[in-house]
């Protein structure tokens, strides 16, 4: 067996660079899990195991080696109010769903489409996730975090920035700037060991081992920690405040609100937070809901979708982009059936779902990974560190982390689109700044690249029926041909129907359809009514030289097109 799979998998990989490359994502990959666990408002636990679950299953089966998946911020974003609404175990129920729905999607072959969506639209999103994944890192600058009420948000997590000249901020630039430096110049001298693993562990080191660096240095423990209290903090107040509503009046919500967030909450209140990030091996759980209640079976449902669409388009776009990078083609539907079976499999073990992570994506190509083993080595190691090791990953600096997702994001953006202007169509450039934006703004994935597919092919449905022309061909007696130019379709009926005046055509008008389409329903519409017009003054229209698929669409249409008015014939003709 293991023979087979080596012949099958292992010839040609070069494995000491797979695997390091698995390790540094490892590394890049726990804290973005971590985050983005906690904008779900879920223990980070269960961002770790759905990174575990998603990572592995994709990069065994999955259609695009080298493509990291695992909890993903634009998945947990559309998670948030099911969460507080209904609970976990509606999560966990949608999360298989979506999984569901995305086997659905492979299976049918759907997800092929991907490669239709307009390079204009690519640029936009890998521009609009670059912004949102730098916008991310900058919240680690935030100190004296804490809970407070607002009238339109609820309870919610602020904190204020750190002080310019502060030991904390310069500690943290100071990381930050060094790691940079480490994974630019680095490759420029060796690329026996991934720069972001080096500066990862020299960071470690250092402020492992100086005073200066160890007190004023935030770590994936202490951050952990710090939004643990918070979530349970914020959990406790929000309880609290539900209690006080229905005993107040509506003009005293706000100031009851605000007195919750500010008070003090005891021991007893807090109860056990858990400490670090050690845990147990995951354990199999069918989610429990109740089949009876409409409401909770609703949300699951549009949960569902939206992570499922969310997942789709965030993932298929990703292995679009490495596609480009590595000159190699992968499987979309393979991708949409192993990324389903990853979020059924993560719900069912009580994991928050997910998808590609294209920043842990770049940082594996970058570092070598471009086969399934830099994959497998990156969730196996993220396991281990889980189950035996969590004092090494909560020793790393986040300036450390903040400093590859810096280079990340300088990576992931597409500098050559600030050099388009004046090279390519105006409407094209408004495509990538509209979807960048968009996602930006509602970090929606699917929403703005959706968009950007609207935009897209409406800008081209409107230049191509300004394409439409009627020329005059040849003039008899009582007949006159006309050559048509330009597809005929829902976007140029109108100017169809304005180039013809019945009034003074002779007895037979004749169309030459050589050198254009009818397209759809609404060209054979356009054409009837044209036909009705004709036929209400004593003439008769005939349409010539039309190629197989025109005849085709005109057949299947029947009584749309009625014999006695037309006379459908094909050949050099007219």
């Amino acid at each position: 067996m293991f023979k087979l799979i080596y012949r099958k998998y292992g010839q040609g990989i070069r494995w000491k660079d797979e695997i390091l490359a698995g390790a540094t994502v490892t590394l890049a990959m726990i804290p973005e899990a971590v985050a983005f666990a906690f904008v779900a408002g879920v223990d980070p636990l269960l961002g770790l195991y759905a990174s575990f679950f998603l990572g592995l299953i994709t990069a065994i089966f999955g259609g695009r080696p080298g493509m990291i998946s695992g909890a993903a911020g634009a998945t947990a974003v559309a998670t948030i109010s099911v969460i507080l609404i209904w609970g976990l175990e509606y999560l966990f129920a949608a999360v298989i769903l979506a999984g569901v729905i995305q086997i659905l999607v492979g299976l049918f072959k759907m997800g092929r489409f991907i490669r239709l969506l307009p390079h204009s639209v690519m640029l936009g999103f890998v521009n609009g996730l670059a912004i949102v994944i730098g916008w991310a890192q900058f919240n680690q600058f935030k100190t004296n975090e804490r809970i407070v009420y607002d009238s339109d948000k609820g309870f919610m997590q602020i904190g204020d920035w750190m002080s310019i000249g502060s030991a904390e901020a310069l500690s943290m630039a100071g990381l930050i700037i060094f790691t940079m430096l480490v994974c630019h110049f680095l490759p420029k001298f060796t690329r026996a060991i991934p720069a972001p693993l080096v500066a990862i562990v020299i960071g470690t080191i250092a402020v492992a081992t100086i005073p200066v660096f160890k007190e004023n240095t935030k770590t994936v423990a202490s951050v952990v920690e710090t939004q643990r209290e918070l979530q349970r903090e914020k959990a406790v107040k929000i309880q609290k405040f539900e209690e006080a509503q229905e005993t107040i009046r509506v003009s005293e919500i706000d100031a009851t609100g605000t007195a919750i967030a500010q008070s003090e909450l005891s021991t007893e209140e807090m109860g056990e937070i858990r400490k670090g990030l050690k845990a147990e091996l995951p354990t199999f759980h069918i989610p429990e809901i109740s089949w009876s209640n409409m409401d909770g079976l609703s949300a699951i449902f549009f949960l569902a979708l939206a992570i499922a669409s969310i997942g789709l388009v965030e993932s298929l776009m990703t292995l679009s982009l490495i596609d480009e990078l590595t000159e190699t083609r992968g499987s979309t539907n393979r991708e949409c059936v192993a990324l389903g079976g990853a979020n059924v499999v993560t719900g069912l073990f009580g994991g928050i779902g997910g998808c590609a992570m294209i920043g842990q994506s770049m940082v594996n190509i970058n570092s070598g990974g471009r086969g399934r083993l830099s994959g497998i080595a990156a969730a196996v190691i993220l396991l281990g560190f889980i189950l035996f090791a969590p004092g090494a990953i909560e020793m790393i600096p986040i300036g450390c982390l903040i400093g590859v997702m810096f280079m990340v994001v300088i990576a992931t953006f597409a500098w050559s689109s600030l050099r388009m202007f004046g090279k390519v169509p105006a409407t094209d450039l408004w495509v990538i700044f509209a979807v960048s934006i968009i996602t930006v703004i509602s970090h929606n994935l699917a929403l703005a690249v959706g968009i950007g597919i609207i935009i897209s092919a409406l800008v081209y449905c409107w230049e191509r029926s300004q394409e439409l022309q009627l020329e005059l061909f040849e003039e008899g007696e009582n007949s006159r041909t006309y050559k048509v130019r330009g597809p005929i379709f829902f976007g140029s009926i109108t100017e169809f129907k304005d180039l013809f005046t019945p009034s003074e055509d002779p007895e037979n008008v004749y169309l030459n359809f050589r050198r254009s389409k009818i397209c759809d329903h609404s060209a054979i519409e356009a054409i009837h009514s044209m036909s009705e017009k004709y036929r209400g003054l004593g003439k008769k229209l005939h349409l010539v030289n039309l190629d197989a698929s025109c005849s085709k669409i005109l057949t299947k249409a029947g009584d749309i097109v009625e014999d006695q008015y037309f006379s459908k014939v094909s050949g050099s003709g007219h």
